[in-house]
């Protein structure tokens, strides 16, 4: 009886496991959603620096909209064009970090125009 109840509550244990997976709580955005989500981050950067933002403040917020970007997924051309824009999101950063808060501007600006095109794309 007793191993017939270990084997019972080593099926449950593990039954409960899979069913309680990591993938389970992942959270699927569509290709439209994950662009604008992506290009209300990269504006929250672009009107943090417009306001006087610190470096460290926005290059966060730069962060962020690249970790958005990774949740753009669709065709590979679109993937193609996301990677470029992510770069340039990339350089924007770096720029920033190097102190040249204008460049950082233009960059963001670009990335912008670039993430906002992407929905043609799809």
């Amino acid at each position: 009886m007793n191993k017939i109840r270990l084997m019972l509550i080593a099926f449950v244990i593990s039954i409960t496991g899979f069913a309680i997976s990591t993938p389970s709580f992942a959270v699927y955005y569509p290709p439209e959603q994950a662009i604008d989500m992506t290009v209300a981050k990269v504006q929250a950067a672009i009107d943090a620096m417009k306001n006087g933002g610190n470096a460290e403040a926005v290059s966060d917020l730069i962060k962020d909209a690249l970790d958005a970007s990774k949740e753009i997924n669709a065709s590979d051309s679109v993937f193609v064009a996301r990677t470029k824009a992510s770069n340039v999101l990339k350089s924007a950063r770096n720029h920033l970090k190097g102190g040249a808060a204008k460049e950082a501007e233009e960059e963001l600006n670009k990335a912008l125009q670039s993430f906002s095109n992407l929905k043609k794309m799809l």
